[in-house]
């Protein structure tokens, strides 16, 4: 597990937030499928531009089950692997689903408060199901409301009493959808963009991965959304600290 932590934010115009008016964002990072928290902290920090990774408070963190079986990036990036839960074939029977999510609100107790998940593959279809059960009452009822979800590369849990469950009603919470156009979930993820409230999308030229940020639109998408974030986080500690502020009386002379 690893963390990736606060330091001064700068916004559009290079405006500096101080840490007494700002804080970053902070999410839990949901890795994929037999892969690690170390594994999805290079593919994202080693691919997104420094200028959007400082902007952000990333905690990755390892799944509960070691993989139990060979893992995709065998070769490309070294053990240890882990799974979130395990699934059959047609990926409509789930093994360990309940441990699973037991798992992340205990990290998200442990490690949080977190305004948000960030996932990619298996770690983004348990972040786009998660905010759903959470509304329901399904899941991570010891922890702050999810407000802001990034999915790489996710889509819709296919088994019908569970999706119905995550997703029976339009996910409020603000996302943040990565589309690759040779990802073998494309079709998946475009479906799941139904499911969410004025959802955000980065298209990409690539296939299940997580992409880079170079081109204009993804980098102007991605500081969109993260300006979202910050004017929340803003408002949220203006707010606060109006209600502490002390009421200050004034003599009237009549």
């Amino acid at each position: 597990m690893g963390s990736i932590g606060p330091e001064p934010v700068l916004l559009s115009g290079d405006r500096e937030i101080t840490a007494k008016t700002q804080r970053k964002p902070r999410f839990l990072c949901l890795h994929g499928f037999r892969t690690s928290g170390a594994i999805m902290e290079k593919q994202v920090i080693g691919k997104w531009p420094r200028h959007v990774t400082s902007r952000l408070d990333l905690f990755f963190a390892d799944a509960p089950f070691p993989a139990e079986g060979t893992s995709d990036v065998e070769g490309i990036f070294p053990p240890p692997y882990y799974e979130w839960f395990q699934f059959s074939q047609d990926f409509m029977d789930y093994q360990n689903f309940d441990e699973c999510l037991a798992c992340i609100e205990d990290l998200m107790i442990k490690h949080g408060p977190f305004d948000g998940l960030m996932g990619f593959s298996q770690g983004a279809i348990l972040s786009a199901a998660l905010p759903g059960l959470q509304a329901r009452g399904l899941a991570l009822t010891k922890v702050p409301k999810i407000k802001w979800v990034v999915i790489i590369s996710g889509a819709v849990l296919p088994k019908p009493k569970v999706a119905e469950k995550a997703f029976g009603t339009k996910i409020e919470c603000r996302s943040l959808h990565f589309l690759g156009e040779e990802d073998f979930l494309k079709i998946h993820g475009e479906k799941l963009l139904k499911s969410f409230v004025d959802p955000l999308v980065i298209y990409h030229p690539k296939g299940h991965t997580v992409p880079k940020l170079v081109d204009e639109n993804s980098l102007e998408t991605m500081d969109a959304f993260l300006s979202l974030i910050e004017s929340d986080i803003a408002k949220t500690i203006n707010d606060s600290a109006e209600e502490k502020s002390p009421i200050v009386g004034c003599a009237v002379s009549v």
